[in-house]
């Protein structure tokens, strides 16, 4: 790392303003260390919120004309292409499937993966279709952690308080119990699958807190929770020989004529050959929205988080849930350019480093929930005019060597090692200098309504993962989306497995899209077509 940071400090270009800054920051760095302002009340959140949070800010938002959802508003960027049209006509010939398997999996991150596993040990055969490679998916990309109440000064119930008062008491109960219920057991099949989680001497799991958290039940592979995971998972399907088809997107779902789930139009991002798959069931497991850059926030999401899910499934049928809510990670990289809007791991204020203006000023409580600690950093840029002035942007400061201060020498190389790397490419020394960050679009926290079962309000067509809505409510604790892709993913595999053996699974006779005639006579009536191809796949950074 030495050599590194000696090879890149050429690369590291502060402004004057940035550097006054930074020595501020570092004057008063004793004094913060010990410094703790109180939370926020209630009232004092909804406030901040209602005036700072991207969600609140309506101009930004377009009510839907048509669909499950019609007259529930959900933003400009992803509206258009819930009322976009189809890439195929309704008379695509579906009668020579490429493609034949009892459960369809859409989508090759965590959830994708874990179904997987859990249908084939069902005795299902399955298949997963990916547009990009397996593991290509913001599973990998998450850094921090992943909760569960499984130690003796913690419970499930006490998990479900947390993550029902900071989703703000709008998660589905039902989908919350499961969640919090299953996670220690969630965490055990992780273990015993070989993820590589630290731990003590003795083999005693080591946790932490996480913003919003009573309890230290954050599990973590150091700052490469997500990575570990999806290397486990990914290892374990191609070990078992599930077949996965890479490089090929679901454009289109397909239905029976009983209209249940019955496989997919798959095209090839290749070649743009169009292809069919059969099934008796289906699985969304397709991930978030981030690349669509609403309100042009820069995002910490993978490639291909473009909605697909979302858009698939609302156009069969689906219904979705808080598609008006996102979750904005507080600390996205602001500084420098080649990564600005990088995920920066909550796990590095829950180790300690406070957020900080640009009078060296503590401005919050270190382990506010997300959404509010991103409204303050906006309130402390733009309102009090406080942030840090950088080519591209503004930002506070995440004062990281606060960690070694506070632990001992040598804990960030130790707890953060992907932190120290990332910024250390750039000639930054996290153990010596702070970070700039600013809120990135990160999570989304609406999706498809789905039941206990993992069912959505189409029959046959399961949802996992980030695709999902309403298991954490208008917003999401640190470390429950790797639990859910864990929990949901397990589950809908097992169910959709289990399903496609019973004759309520698709009859995958009379296979039809017919449902793409009926969406778009009903945009047609409504005068609500935006005239783009839905999904889009991959974002276009060009003009």
């Amino acid at each position: 790392m030495t050599e590194i940071l000696k090879r890149k400090e050429a690369v590291k270009t502060y402004t004057e303003e940035m550097k006054k800054s930074m020595e501020k920051v570092g004057g008063n760095r004793q004094k913060n260390v010990g410094f703790e302002p109180g939370r926020m009340t209630a009232g004092e959140k909804e406030k901040l919120l209602a005036t700072y949070h991207p969600d609140y800010m309506e101009n930004e938002f377009e009510i839907l004309k048509v669909g499950k959802n019609k007259g529930e508003k959900v933003p400009k960027e992803l509206a258009a292409l819930l009322q976009g049209k189809s890439a195929v006509k309704s008379d695509f010939d579906l009668s020579r499937p490429d493609y034949d398997t009892d459960v369809l999996i859409i989508g090759g991150g965590g959830a994708g993966a874990a179904a997987a596993i859990e249908a084939d040990n069902a005795g299902a055969s399955v298949m997963i279709v990916t547009k990009l490679r397996i593991g290509d998916a913001n599973t990998m990309m998450a850094e921090g952690g992943i909760q569960a109440a499984d130690k003796p000064n913690d419970s499930p119930a006490v998990h479900f308080l947390d993550a029902y008062g900071g989703g703000h008491f709008a998660a589905k109960k039902e989908l919350l119990y499961k969640l919090v219920t299953e996670a220690p057991e969630a965490v055990k099949w992780l273990n015993s699958l070989g993820v590589e989680f630290d731990k003590t001497d003795d083999g005693t799991m080591i946790t932490t807190h996480g913003g919003g958290t009573s309890r230290k039940r954050m599990h973590a592979a150091k700052d490469y929770s997500g990575a570990e995971i999806m290397r486990t998972l990914r290892d374990e399907v191609l070990n078992r020989k599930i077949p996965v088809v890479d490089f090929t997107a679901a454009v289109e779902l397909i239905l029976d004529e009983n209209g249940s789930a019955a496989g997919a139009v798959l095209m090839n991002m290749e070649t743009r050959e169009f292809l069919v798959a059969k099934a008796k069931t289906v699985i969304l497991a397709t991930g978030g929205a981030g690349r669509l850059h609403y309100q042009g926030f820069p995002t910490s999401n993978h490639y291909g988080a473009t909605a697909d899910g979302l858009i698939l499934g609302y156009r069969a049928g689906a219904k979705l849930l808080y598609a008006d809510t996102l979750q904005y990670h507080p600390t996205g990289a602001a500084f420098p350019v080649q990564i600005f809007g990088a995920l920066v791991t909550e796990k590095v204020r829950s180790l300690g480093a406070k957020l900080i203006n640009s009078e060296g000023e503590v401005f919050m409580h270190p382990l506010e929930t997300r959404d509010v600690a991103a409204a303050s950093i906006i309130r402390e840029c733009n309102a009090r005019n406080k942030g840090v002035h950088t080519v591209n942007g503004v930002g506070v400061w995440l004062d990281t060597p606060m960690i070694d201060i506070k632990h001992g020498e040598g804990t960030i190389e130790k707890r953060i090692p992907a932190m120290l790397r990332m910024f250390g490419e750039y000639g930054i020394d996290i153990r010596k200098e702070p970070i700039l960050v600013y809120p990135t679009l990160h999570y989304q926290n609406g999706g498809i309504d789905i039941t206990p079962e993992c069912e959505t309000a189409v029959k046959n067509l399961f949802a996992a993962g980030e695709v999902v809505g309403g298991i954490h409510g208008r917003n999401r604790l640190m470390g429950n989306s790797l639990l859910d892709i864990i929990v949901f993913g397990r589950n809908a595999g097992r169910n959709a497995a289990n399903r496609s053996k019973t004759g309520e699974s698709a009859k995958n006779e009379n296979l039809s899209l017919s449902h793409i005639d009926a969406f778009e006579n009903e945009l047609k009536k409504a005068g609500a077509q935006s005239g783009i191809t839905s999904p889009v796949l991959l974002p276009k950074y060009t003009k």
